[in-house]
């Protein structure tokens, strides 16, 4: 395999997660008789541009199907980012009800919904049949199509280019990284800002957050990646926000390289970051799996220990990263014998692989286990406000990653 970017041979391997389901394919309770398409989950770093992606074999078409179950909304903290984010973009770019703002991967609407409230004219690219849906429901207008230049340029052709065009947690997705970016800068006026929200590479290896590692991320971007990806395709990076986001993401904004934006001194200040964080060097890329395997070690020994203690484990957060955790460590329902989640396109059904069944939040209360084990890490403070009368009956709560925690 080559490089997705730079075409470079990819020799050296970041991460063997073994084989895995689509960490979205949950199941209905008729498919737990029927074969489940496996891929394998490995992960290369190109040592010449320093994109580090998945092998090739899964299909975005395959990953993202019509019935997609991923709904931005379920999350209120999502929510309250989105609607700060649209807030301080007005106020940064002066959008009004003259402007135009795209939203790549623009899922149930969470984030243009607020555009719309304020008058400000914008459309939503969207090529999931459940959550584009969602999304008209509310008034936010949809394409139903994956993007990409073609795309990108028919939009330009039909005079519809952006002042703002956002994509949160969009880029790792893509398969064709090159083909998605060329589409960013056809789809942007001139004097347009392009902001792209993902998890931080630096932040995953420095918290060993293996499990944000599925076949739906092609990516696992760094800024030094990004600036490569950008320049090729006739953009650059003018300016970069940290965020607590998704265990430590960055916001980039970018924009045509002749626009008149003045690159920002935190552009510089990540970059001599990811250097001092061992981004540009490939020894930490290839100690990185032992790291791993201890996070899995010690969530397995952890459970096994408890079933032989007789207490009981749940889990809360039926997320994706919880799926490549519990396949990857082989936790079947004998450990760990429901989760819940707050999503009701998710509740009834069955994780890809484990085959733990889905239940509604009210089950920690009904069942009252002795542990939860909240799978998606990153808002575990939330999770934890929101059950805290779990905690007040004694249920303590568990959290795997960047290490086995009990609280």
């Amino acid at each position: 395999m080559n490089c997705r970017h730079c075409g470079a041979p990819l020799r050296h391997t970041f991460l063997d997660l073994g084989f895995a389901p689509p960490s979205n394919a949950y199941l209905k309770a008729e498919d737990l008789n029927r074969p489940e398409t496996y891929f394998p989950l490995k992960i290369r770093v190109c040592d010449q541009c320093w994109l580090v992606q998945t092998e090739d074999y899964a299909k975005a078409d395959a990953l993202f199907s019509p019935d997609y179950a991923y709904f931005s909304s379920t999350s209120a903290g999502w929510l309250a980012h989105a609607q700060r984010y649209a807030q301080t973009m007005t106020q940064r770019l002066g959008l009004g009800a003259g402007s135009f703002v795209i939203e790549v991967a623009a899922n149930d609407g969470y984030l243009l919904k607020n555009f719309v409230a304020s008058g400000i004219p914008c459309l939503g690219i969207e090529p999931t049949a459940s959550t584009a849906a969602a999304a008209e429901a509310i008034g936010v207008p949809v394409l139903r199509e994956f993007f990409g230049e073609a795309l990108g340029r028919r939009l330009a052709e039909e005079g519809r280019q952006a002042d703002l065009i956002a994509g949160n947690n969009v880029y790792a997705h893509v398969p064709d990284i090159n083909d998605f970016t060329r589409g960013l800068a056809a789809a942007l006026k001139p004097g347009g800002t392009i902001t792209l929200e993902f998890p931080h590479l630096l932040r995953l290896i420095e918290h060993a957050q293996f499990d944000t590692v599925y076949h739906e991320h092609f990516s696992y971007l760094s800024i030094h990646a990004v600036q490569r990806i950008f320049e090729a395709a006739g953009l650059r990076i003018y300016d970069v926000e940290e965020l607590p986001t998704h265990g430590g993401s960055v916001r980039v904004y970018g924009c045509h390289a002749a626009a008149a934006f003045a690159a920002q001194p935190e552009v510089e200040r990540i970059l001599r970051l990811e250097v001092e964080g061992g981004l540009l060097d490939l020894s930490t890329y290839q100690a990185f799996q032992a790291r791993a395997d201890q996070v899995k070690d010690a969530l397995l020994g952890f459970l096994l220990e408890q079933k032989r203690l007789g207490k009981t484990v749940a889990a809360y957060g039926a997320a994706a990263k919880g799926n490549t955790l519990l396949n990857y460590a082989g936790v079947k329902p004998d450990l760990l014998p429901f989760v819940c989640d707050a999503a009701p396109a998710k509740q009834g059904k069955y994780l890809p692989g484990s085959h733990i069944p889905i239940l509604e939040p009210r089950a920690l209360a009904e069942r009252r286990p002795d542990y939860v084990l909240i799978l998606p890490w990153n808002i575990a403070a939330e999770v934890r406000e929101q059950n805290k009368y779990l905690a007040d009956q004694g249920t303590r709560f568990v959290t795997a990653v960047p290490k086995l925690e009990v609280q």
